[in-house]
């Protein structure tokens, strides 16, 4: 009778020397995003790029990223997980390139779908690396590193981007350009400290049908939310067509995967309790969280006023409260063993932080902005990663990939949501008020302009403009309070949770021979 035998276990060194390259690598991933969200509004300015453009510079990437998660889950059940790793970072080097080089907005959008690929793969990969070296009751030992990491990032990043856009002889461009060093660094980082255990892969070939079905039906209706209440009505032809197309897809879809030999997402684990609630958890706060902290640049720099450098500073509370609470709440569950106390302590002071967040306006104090920021990003903190370990903690290691990029996928499905469905409710808020504004100063409905490059409005119409922003902002973060709650229900409805101290499930006890007397 054949045996698997089990993985071998990492000790201390081996774990640290594997981790300082995928370090490096969530490193690159999140700068990408972090760098750009404050010279976001820079850069669509001066492009003469509309609020929907940049709803959907950042769209783009999440659709692009959260479509290929589930795929790059999958392959990393089959194959070499460090080869994966590599190829995602091929792809998003080349993908920060042409972004980089891009001259007006549609060919940005396009750049940045093709680099969220990358993202897509890195953000799944690098958990899932994480997973097979660490059992899950260890990995709070290690989130020290990564919260160092996550600090450098989310706190330089912003600061980061400002200081480029505001530099005269750098530019925007280098925002994008800016992460291709370090990728390729990580890149032979890898090569030579990333030494994986052997453990079980799955056999089987990608279900590339139900994942091209799935990113079409879920492209289709985001590109509904962005252009429903502005092109064409919310009752309309066109509304019923790309909303019913888009479920017949969706549902073609699961049909697929319900007879794939090795779907891309694994119906029969969705379907357990804790992975069930957990996605569901992943898919609220991912709106919430995504939706509400990508406008958040925004209001600083075109609702306030203030710099792309001022408003990296200004954003900062948002992400000490992710570094802190993610650090702190690692330690515990590793003590502890627990996860449940600290995903709904998460996403109830995310709703508590998003409902602060929404009595804000253009002229707001700064001080009770960033103590709503600090709140959101410690409920993010709180919740995030214990919702992935969740998961983690009821899958095989040979279906340890597709489980991880079920969440992941689910996560950034509802980031990607929340963009779009925030981005188009702001836009039409702040078109309404500013056609109201504008009539009650006697200034023509042209004199908003269409863009956001306020520089080209007189400063009568710029003052109404900022106004309408800073006021609009708080009416979305309403919102993501209550999609959050829906995230507080489906943590209070998770069972408790005991995490294991082995990398893979303990083999099930054979039952014993009956022997005939």
């Amino acid at each position: 009778m054949s045996t698997v035998s089990p993985p071998v276990r990492m000790n201390h060194r081996e774990i640290l020397e594997s981790l300082s390259g995928l370090l490096l690598v969530l490193f690159v991933a999140m700068i990408s995003s972090t760098v750009v969200s404050t010279a976001l509004p820079r850069i669509v300015g001066e492009l003469n790029g509309t609020q929907t453009q940049y709803t959907w510079v950042v769209t783009s990437t999440l659709l692009a990223a959260t479509a290929t998660t589930p795929v790059w889950g999958r392959l990393a059940d089959m194959f070499d997980k460090k080869l994966l790793v590599q190829i995602a970072i091929g792809i998003f080097v080349l993908g920060s390139l042409i972004s980089g080089f891009a001259q007006d907005t549609p060919q940005i959008i396009a750049a940045r779908a093709f680099q969220g690929i990358g993202v897509g793969g890195l953000q799944a990969l690098v958990q899932i690396v994480i997973a097979a070296m660490i059992p899950p009751r260890e990995r709070g030992r290690y989130n020290g590193y990564l919260g160092g990491v996550m600090a450098v990032a989310t706190l330089a990043g912003p600061l980061l981007g400002g200081l480029i856009v505001d530099t005269s002889w750098l530019g925007w461009r280098w925002c994008f350009f800016i992460g291709v060093p370090i990728a390729v660094i990580a890149f032979f980082l890898l090569q030579f400290t990333l030494h994986l255990p052997a453990g079980a892969r799955s056999k089987g070939k990608v279900d590339y049908l139900g994942a091209g079905l799935i990113a079409v039906g879920v492209s289709t209706l985001l590109i509904w939310v962005s252009f429903v209440g502005n092109s064409f009505a919310w009752l309309s032809w066109q509304t019923a067509a790309m909303v019913l197309s888009a479920l017949v897809v969706l549902g073609l879809a699961v049909l697929v995967e319900r007879r794939a030999e090795r779907p891309v997402v694994p119906l029969d684990v969705i379907r357990q309790r804790v992975p069930a609630l957990a996605i569901l958890a992943s898919l609220a706060v991912g709106m919430a969280m995504f939706g509400g902290a990508v406008f958040l640049g925004q209001y600083f720099q075109v609702g306030r006023g203030y710099t792309p450098t001022e408003a990296g500073l200004l954003t900062m509370p948002m992400m000490l409260g992710v570094l802190i609470s993610s650090t702190v709440t690692g330690r515990m569950v590793t003590t502890s063993g627990k996860v449940k106390p600290y995903i709904v302590t998460g996403a109830i002071v995310l709703v508590v932080g998003f409902i602060g967040l929404s009595f804000i306006d253009h002229d707001t104090p700064l001080a009770f902005v960033g103590a709503g920021m600090l709140l959101a990003g410690a409920g993010v903190g709180m919740t995030m990663q214990n919702l992935v370990l969740a998961v983690q903690n009821t899958a095989a290691l040979k279906d340890l990939g597709a489980a991880t990029g079920a969440v992941t996928f689910f996560r950034s499905l509802g980031g990607t949501i929340g963009v779009s469905v925030l981005g188009a409710i702001l836009a039409e808020r702040v078109k309404t008020t500013i056609l109201s504004h504008l009539a009650a100063a006697g200034l023509p409905a042209g004199a908003g302009g269409g863009s956001l490059n306020l520089k080209a409005l007189p400063p009568a119409a710029q003052a109404i403009v900022r106004e309408a922003y800073g006021d609009a902002t708080g009416h979305i973060f309403l919102v993501s309070a209550a999609i959050g709650v829906v995230g507080v229900l489906a943590a209070l409805a998770l069972p408790k949770i005991t995490l294991r101290s082995s990398v893979d499930l303990p083999a099930p006890t054979p039952e014993p021979e009956l022997v005939e007397v």
